[in-house]
């Protein structure tokens, strides 16, 4: 006998959460994330359509396969996720359920999805973080990217919150949580473009960023200037 699940028909898209590794495309147009898990393979934007990682030709998610977007149903689920040591530098994303979904016990599998909300953990150092910096690796085409303070971004291709947020596009909202464990928001708000308000598009918390960036950045190079001129200088002595 085959078994038949009931057909659920919600009148809103269900939420879910999952964690991710956030990406900036080589040449620096286009922001998005790449899975944790098979599915890290293929980047995605906030609106994307799942595809079969094996390469059949079914569209997710199939009974009989494991492919599709995958995400739990509780929040404290997919923060646990982050406490491995291989998920450390990992986002959490709150996304929308869309289009064909299984309902599991934990989660769903399901074949479309909108990422609503990122949150990005504090800095290795501890402190919030005001970008996201090369984290040392990263997909053909797409460098991954980590949480940074202003301090520890030195001389890396980074780019801020309020920045990934514009990138990516879709009116993603992105939160910085701090040292203290409470989250702020800093791009992007439900029903608007991320950073709108200011006449270029930013607001002063991410204008506070962009210029405490630009500083750290300014301030590396200085001391990379300063230590080449002491270079210099040393090899000026008569032997």
């Amino acid at each position: 006998m085959r078994l038949r699940l009931p057909t659920e028909r919600p009148t809103e898209p269900p939420t879910g959460y999952k964690i991710a590794h956030p990406v900036l495309s080589q040449d620096g147009t286009w922001a998005g994330f790449t899975g944790v898990s098979l599915g890290g393979a293929l980047p995605y934007g906030v609106v994307a359509d799942a595809a079969c990682v094996y390469g059949r030709r079914h569209r997710p998610p199939a009974r009989l396969c494991d492919c599709g977007f995958h995400c739990v149903h509780e929040r404290t689920a997919a923060e646990a996720l982050l406490c491995t040591a291989e998920h450390r530098t990992a986002v959490l994303l709150e996304v929308s359920v869309l289009g064909a979904y299984i309902r599991f016990e934990r989660g769903f599998r399901y074949a479309r999805q909108r990422v609503r909300t990122m949150t990005v953990g504090p800095c290795a150092c501890g402190a919030p973080a005001v970008a996201l910096a090369d984290a040392g690796w990263g997909r053909p085409g797409v460098r991954a990217l980590t949480g940074v303070c202003a301090g520890c971004v030195r001389g890396r291709t980074s780019v801020t919150l309020a920045g990934f947020a514009r990138l990516a596009g879709n009116g993603l909202r992105v939160l910085a949580e701090g040292g203290a464990g409470g989250a702020v928001d800093v791009a992007g708000a439900p029903g608007e473009p991320a950073g709108a308000g200011g006449p270029d598009g930013l607001g002063v918390p991410e204008l506070v960023a962009e210029a405490a960036l630009l500083q750290a950045r300014l301030d590396w190079f200085q001391t990379q200037l300063a230590r080449l001129g002491e270079r210099g200088a040393g090899g000026t002595g008569h032997g």
